[in-house]
């Protein structure tokens, strides 16, 4: 078993990276090379500006790189909740803007000719209880009525011709949900970020900062970078430079695994349908075929704000039982990756993008990043650029989490919280 992201050990290698020391003055600086600062750096760079991005680790390292494969429409959470947090018109930009990243992705896959096995394939949210199934019922009923008709309830006699589990009460289909190979993606847009212009530094990190009258200044191993902007896309792996955003987003680790790759009898007798599944339990699992067969199975298998060897190898083993509760049928199979990654989660579980202590943002996709990112650096850019795009995280409050300077000691407690929801409710 090799404990490394499937996506990024599949993935062609990044060649397009900058050599030449930054000099001169640029445009915008973007620290972080995941599809937020990606998706920001080749529109700019289309556009005609001179853009740097800076990367701690190398392209999609962090959470671009080291998630399910899902690229799920619609707000993650209930929309009847977000109504009642935020108010209907709100809460359909929300919605709406999910929709739009999938849609973005496709449109860039066209402009720039990717390999990376998009498809639409649906999203099923599989009701692990039968009060989930009715709780999903009536946030259909809404959705349905407010701003998406192509969703639909699945009763637990038509799930069998989706899913090779009758654990499961029912589903709701979102039918504009795809999935994608996430390393190649990732890679083919830092590769045409690169041909349209963008300098892209790796295993440059951002270690201090000064703005100044006409910019920002940014420390790194290469020395400075002078930028009359700055996009911050550095999620969970925000560093301590950005105090401001560390006291709002949570780092908490996911954690998956990919088996052997499944026999044609093997995927009819678990994933017939081939969609994106996620279970509604707090602490739950999602799953989805690989392009190559291998099912891909993921969760909050520990609350924890570190992702290594020895804590991926310990969820793994939780994962394995989880993995063996929903599909028995496949036994004990083998597993041939397993590797874990930060989340960065916000406490209502909603992004925010703007602006804000001197820099353009956008984080806090609370493991629903891979569908919204690329999008969302992109609404970046035109702000940059000076377009109006629709921005529904921009206007949200966001304060300080009380007591919270970047590492998460509460972790353990919130994941208690959960469990024992889980169990009750």
């Amino acid at each position: 078993m090799k404990f490394a992201s499937y996506w990024q050990d599949t993935a062609p290698a990044f060649t397009g990276g900058a050599i030449a020391v930054p000099s001169g003055v640029y445009d915008v600086a973007v620290i972080g090379a995941g599809f937020t600062g990606l998706g920001a750096a080749r529109r700019l760079a289309k556009e005609g500006r001179r853009v740097i991005v800076l990367e701690a680790e190398t392209v999609g390292f962090g959470a671009s790189g080291r998630n399910g494969g899902h690229l799920n429409n619609g707000v993650a959470h209930s929309f009847t909740g977000a109504i009642a947090t935020y108010g209907v018109e709100t809460a359909k930009a929300m919605y709406k803007a999910f929709d739009d990243g999938i849609d973005t992705i496709e449109r860039i896959i066209a402009e720039e000719g990717i390999d990376c096995s998009f498809r639409r394939a649906g999203k099923l949210k599989l009701a692990s209880k039968q009060q989930h199934y009715e709780g999903l019922a009536r946030n259909l009923d809404a959705i349905n009525r407010t701003v998406d008709p192509d969703t639909a309830m699945l009763t637990r006699a038509e799930l069998a011709g989706e899913i090779g589990s009758d654990i499961f009460h029912g589903a709701m289909l979102q039918k504009k949900s795809a999935m994608m190979h996430m390393g190649r993606f990732v890679v083919a847009l830092a590769e045409a970020a690169a041909r349209h212009g963008a300098h892209i530094h790796e295993k440059t990190p951002v270690t201090g900062r000064r703005q100044m009258a006409a910019g920002h200044e940014l420390e790194t191993p290469k020395g400075i970078v002078q930028a009359r902007k700055v996009v911050l896309a550095t999620g969970a792996y925000t560093p301590k430079t950005f105090s401001f955003f560390r006291r709002r987003i949570v780092p908490v680790g996911s954690f998956l695994l990919a088996t052997r790759p499944l026999t044609d009898t093997e995927v009819q007798s678990v994933m017939p349908g081939n969609r994106t599944c996620v279970t509604s339990l707090n602490v739950g699992n999602y799953f989805r075929l690989a392009p190559d067969n291998r099912l891909i199975f993921g969760g909050r298998a520990r609350f924890a704000a570190t992702s290594n060897q020895t804590s991926d190898e310990k969820s793994s083993r939780i994962l394995k039982d989880a993995l063996k509760g929903i599909f028995p049928q496949l036994g004990d199979i083998a597993v041939d990756y397993c590797w874990g990654g930060l989340v960065d989660m916000t406490k209502d579980r909603f992004p925010r993008a703007g602006e804000a202590d001197g820099v353009h943002f956008a984080m806090g996709y609370s493991g629903h990043g891979a569908q919204i990112a690329t999008h969302m650096g992109e609404i970046l850019a035109d702000q940059l650029l000076g377009l109006t795009r629709s921005n529904p995280w921009a206007d949200l409050p966001w304060p300080a989490i009380p007591g919270h300077l970047g590492q998460p000691w509460f972790l353990p407690l919130v994941g208690a919280y959960y469990k024992f929801k889980d169990r009750i409710g």
